[in-house]
């Protein structure tokens, strides 16, 4: 890859590691449902004007929608909400394990012991960070980051099978579906959503205008045209560097405990993901990455 091109491809890994912290300072000031709701609301609104979508493939769409906006980002957000940023930009990594292992099961790719090694570090790394004392009251939170990453791995599966759709398309229409799901279950289970709207500041608004265009838009919009340009052999380890960017962040933005444990759990779960990343990378190739 050309160096302008590695350094775009660097600039989008670090906006969606970012993320974890932007999240973070989101969720101060709105409930987790309500904050995605918002987030999903503003991604249609951006996109669905320019983009439109075949009839056919508005069924499968709507299913993902529920996957991702009623099981995946309300298990994540709510439990971000209640872990440090550093451990769930690693947690959620547990995705591209869980991806390949159904891969293997659906499409019945072969998975061969050199995976398999990868996937049993990569599940090996977030047991060593979820044995530390400090996390002893949050692992609800930490099971809930891994239930998310598991939700993503399904719905990575549905993408794959949804043909003739870009991916800006495939981000609008899914948001517009899943949005309502989310004002929903936000009705339900949350409070305080009329007061957060009234007292949000600048840096609540700002996290909300972070997810929906940096990271949905800004970051997609770098990201494909670098999938196109180049093999999967090429870009894909670079998503390798996004939990180092989130733990990162979270250490240097959020004072995030930086622990042996954390190091060497990070170790494990990014190794894995190479093995996994070098193995198969073609499995992969379908889902970027989840940006939370």
């Amino acid at each position: 890859m050309s160096l302008r091109d590695s350094l775009l491809a660097l600039l989008v890994m670090a906006t969606w590691g970012l993320n974890f912290v932007v999240a973070k300072w989101g969720l101060a000031e709105f409930p987790p449902l309500f904050i995605m709701a918002l987030r999903f609301i503003a991604v249609a609104a951006l996109i669905l004007p320019f983009k439109r979508i075949p009839w056919s493939a508005v069924r499968p769409i709507a299913i993902l929608s529920v996957t991702l906006g009623t099981v995946h980002f309300p298990l994540m957000f709510t439990g971000l909400n209640g872990i440090d940023a550093a451990t769930a930009s690693l947690a959620a990594q547990a995705q591209v394990p869980f991806s390949s292992l159904l891969a293997a099961l659906v499409f019945k790719d072969k998975l061969g012991w050199r995976r398999a090694a990868g996937m049993a570090a990569a599940f090996a790394g977030v047991m060593v960070i979820a044995g530390e004392p400090r996390l002893s009251g949050s692992l609800l939170s930490l099971f809930m980051i891994l239930g998310a990453s598991f939700a993503f791995a399904v719905a990575s599966i549905q993408m794959k099978l949804i043909v003739g759709v870009d991916g800006f398309a495939l981000n609008g229409w899914m948001a517009l579906f899943a949005a309502p799901q989310l004002l929903l279950l936000s009705l339900l289970f949350e409070e305080g959503q009329m007061a957060a709207l009234t007292d949000a500041t600048l840096w609540g608004w700002g996290a909300i205008a972070y997810m929906a265009v940096g990271v949905t838009i800004g970051a997609y919009g770098m990201w494909y045209p670098l999938l196109r340009k180049y093999s999967v052999n090429q870009t894909m380890p670079f998503l390798l560097t996004v939990p180092v960017f989130g733990v990162l962040a979270g250490v240097l933005l959020m004072d995030d405990p930086f622990t042996l444990r954390l190091v060497l759990g990070g170790l494990l779960t990014v190794g894995g993901m190479a093995v996994i990343v070098k193995r198969r990378p073609t499995a992969l190739a379908e889902k970027v990455t989840n940006p939370t």
